[in-house]
This record gives structure tokens, C-alpha cells and sequence, in this order.
């Protein structure tokens, strides 16, 4: 009998797997504090872990741990250096969120360029065309995007600027030029050299020492001064003091933000001031069939490990 963690609630068709399972027992550990998790998860042979963080100190006296199967694809909330000395597999949910993401892509994309709530809020003024004739909107069509990361997110993204016909540009050193061309796209080699040809950056890289302060003002100033940047990965790959900065002195037009260097964002960060950015809470993946998604996935992860079925996609190579 193995014993699972849930460390933090999941959803209740994920926990139904390990419940009807004859080989596993689970407990959901509603009391994430560092003092408990320090007593509760040495138990555990496997844990199914959200947003918690679990640092050294934590894992140090989980003895018996082999797995641990993230809720999403991220993983900046585990010590991954420990992990790897003490030989601890790390699972992500791999294919569960990638459609979710893309749209909120899109979502943030349009409603950039489409000025927001501007159109609604002109009907509900009594405005009714007054303002909106001042508003900069723009057009998809004909426009040049850059994928920035060309994973699961960044090839179904692709099938949507095409719809849409944008012409898309990938970034990925780690994926053959056959591939990217493949999925209708064409490869660069040279992020900064290329930004000056595109209207439109998406980000879908994980943050490590490469990516953090991907974006910064230096970078800002290769980019068109009419340009778009979206961001759903994770804060810390771009700069947002620079940003802000940026989008002030109008290097570029506008930003989309769903992710931020510090969650919740701080109540000081000059980007709740900044018109230009658009923001939402880390939401990206919270519609209701992508929920359900994530949590089967992540609870079908362990047991696929313990019974030696691992998918290739799901395990992070550390």
C-alpha cells in the first residue's frame, strides 16, 4: 500500500482515482504551514503538491519520498537540487492545461487590441462613439508574432495566430527547424536581432538562470514601439520595473501579464498603475475543465509511477 500526500485541496475527480484504487491510500493536507508540512509528509511515499513550496528544510525529512506530482507544469516551488542528490522523481501534468493557456493568450491578445473594456464602457457612459474613434485598436491580420518557447502551449498556440492569419515566428534553441516548420511556423535563431520585426512576443518558457530578466529594458529597446508582450509562464522572466518603465516612455504599446515576481502581486508594484498592462491573477488555467484536467492528471502521474507506467512527457529531467 503506497501513501499519498495531497498537499493543498485538489479536485474531487482527481481524488477519486486514488480512492477507488486498491493499491494506494491518501491523505489531504489542509494545513500547509512550514511546521506541519515538516511533520506530516514524512509519511508520504508520494506527494500530489499545488502552489506550496517545498524547500529543503521540508524535504530533508520527507525519508521516504520518491515522487512528487505537480498540479501544472511549473515547478519554481520545489528544491529541485535536492531532488536530484536524492534521486526524487518530479512529474508535471504535461498535457492537461496547454489548450487553457492558449486561450488565454488569445484573450489577453484581443482584448489589447481591441482597447479593453473601452467599447463597453463608451455604451454604459452614454459615450456611445464620442471616445472611441481616439482609441489605438489594432488589427490581428497580417500582424508578425514571436513564440517565445516552443512547447505543448507554443505548437497549439500556433494553429491559432494562423487562424487568425498572423504570421508566426518560434524562438527555441532545443527544437529542430523541421518541427517548428512543420506546425506552419518558421524558426529564428537570434531573439534580440529578430524583435524588430514583430508585433507580438508570447512567453512559454520555464524561469531558471537563462530566462530570468529575459525581458529586460535593453531588450524593451529592440522591440517596435507598437509592439505587444504577453506573459503566462512565470514571473521573473520579464523585468517589470522595466516594463512598467517601458510602457511608460512608450517603447513599447502594451503588455499582458498572468503571472508576476511576486504572487499575490505587491500593492506597491508600480503595473497596477500602468494603463498600458493588462493583468489577471496567475488565472490562466483556472477554467473549470482545465481544473478537473490538472488534478486527474496529476494523481494518475503517481500511480503510473509506481506502477513503472511513467510517460516521458511528464517527467522534468533534472
Amino acid at each position: 500500500m503506497y501513501k499519498i500526500g495531497i498537499v493543498d485541496q485538489i479536485h474531487q475527480d482527481g481524488i477519486k482515482i486514488l480512492k477507488d484504487h486498491p493499491k494506494f491510500e491518501y491523505e489531504i493536507i489542509k494545513d500547509i504551514s512550514k511546521k506541519n508540512l515538516i511533520k506530516e509528509l514524512p509519511k508520504f511515499d508520494g506527494l500530489a503538491l499545488r502552489l506550496t513550496k517545498l524547500d529543503e528544510e521540508i524535504l530533508s525529512a520527507c525519508k521516504k519520498l520518491k515522487v512528487i506530482s505537480r498540479h501544472g507544469v511549473g515547478y519554481d516551488n520545489v528544491n529541485i537540487n535536492f531532488l536530484k542528490r536524492n534521486n526524487i522523481k518530479l512529474l508535471i501534468t504535461a498535457t492537461a492545461n496547454a489548450v487553457t493557456v492558449a486561450e488565454h493568450v488569445m484573450f489577453m491578445l484581443l482584448n489589447i487590441s481591441k482597447g479593453k473594456t473601452l467599447y463597453d464602457d463608451a455604451v454604459r457612459s452614454g459615450f456611445f462613439k464620442e471616445n472611441v474613434r481616439k482609441n489605438d485598436t489594432f488589427e490581428l491580420y497580417n500582424k508578425t508574432v514571436l513564440i517565445v518557447g516552443f512547447g505543448r502551449i507554443g505548437k497549439i498556440l500556433v494553429k491559432r495566430f494562423l487562424g487568425f492569419e498572423m504570421k508566426v515566428k518560434v524562438f527555441d534553441p532545443f527544437v529542430n527547424e523541421n518541427i517548428i516548420k512543420s506546425f506552419g511556423a518558421a524558426k529564428v535563431e537570434d531573439l534580440k536581432k529578430t524583435l524588430s520585426e514583430i508585433d507580438v512576443v508570447t512567453l512559454h518558457v520555464p524561469l531558471n538562470e537563462k530566462t530570468n530578466n529575459l525581458f529586460d529594458i535593453n531588450v524593451f529597446k529592440n522591440m517596435k514601439k507598437n509592439s505587444v508582450i504577453i506573459n503566462t509562464s512565470r514571473g521573473g522572466i520579464i523585468n517589470e520595473k522595466d516594463l512598467d518603465k517601458a510602457l511608460n516612455d512608450r517603447i513599447i504599446f502594451a503588455a499582458g501579464l498572468d503571472v508576476f515576481l511576486k504572487e499575490p502581486i505587491e500593492k506597491n508594484n508600480p503595473l497596477l498603475k500602468n494603463k498600458n498592462v493588462l493583468l489577471s491573477p496567475h488565472a490562466s488555467t483556472l477554467t473549470k475543465e482545465c481544473i478537473l484536467r490538472t488534478a486527474k492528471e496529476t494523481i494518475q502521474n503517481l500511480i503510473d509511477f509506481f506502477e513503472n507506467k511513467t510517460k516521458n512527457e511528464m517527467v522534468v529531467k533534472l
